[in-house]
């Protein structure tokens, strides 16, 4: 019997963190596991890179997808979920191909994160039309037009308020509400 198991794909956008929340809460319900995709490609795209290769810089290219991949769990979650056996992949390719390939098998389900209205989503009508299992869609948080390019360029430092003096945080980091 093969295990079940929640698939999300991972990019490190708004979409995607609610993507990876939105698995990990079914995967927590359903006593699933949960395997979490960061799909990369050169960003000279795959002819130049085939034309010419430098495994250093794929290297690089891979540590740096491994490190965005861990930073949208600290930035969507706080860390590893409790509860959840997780599994993180990087792989290289086409972010709808890598997802549909991972999502093979019996007792999936794929999360993905999109816009319920955007007019450009090429990964979500990929997956909805060729992954092997049932697809959910996370939406992220609505954003006022007017803030999408401010909210676009922001980072989770931009909405940490900082306290001085907390004990086990970085300089100007604040986790959790103050002790008593």
């Amino acid at each position: 019997m093969t295990e079940r198991r929640v698939i999300v794909g991972v990019s490190g956008s708004l979409a995607s963190l609610a993507a990876l929340r939105e698995a990990v809460a079914v995967a927590r319900s359903t006593g699933s596991g949960l395997t979490a995709v960061h799909a990369w490609e050169m960003p000279e795209g795959r002819a130049h890179a085939a034309r010419h290769p430098d495994r250093a810089w794929a290297r690089h290219r891979a540590h740096a997808a491994q490190r965005r991949l861990d930073r949208a769990f600290e930035e969507a979650l706080g860390g590893q979920p409790e509860g959840v056996r997780v599994r993180r992949l990087v792989v290289r390719g086409r972010a709808g191909a890598v997802l549909r390939d991972a999502a093979a098998g019996e007792g999936r389900l794929l999360v993905i994160g999109a816009r319920a209205k955007a007019r450009w989503a090429p990964v979500r009508w990929y997956v909805e039309r060729f992954a092997p299992c049932p697809v959910v869609t996370a939406a992220p948080p609505s954003v006022p037009r007017r803030a999408r390019r401010v909210v676009r360029r922001a980072a989770v430092a931009d909405f940490v308020v900082a306290r001085p003096g907390r004990a086990g945080a970085p300089e100007g980091l604040v986790q959790g509400p103050p002790g008593p």
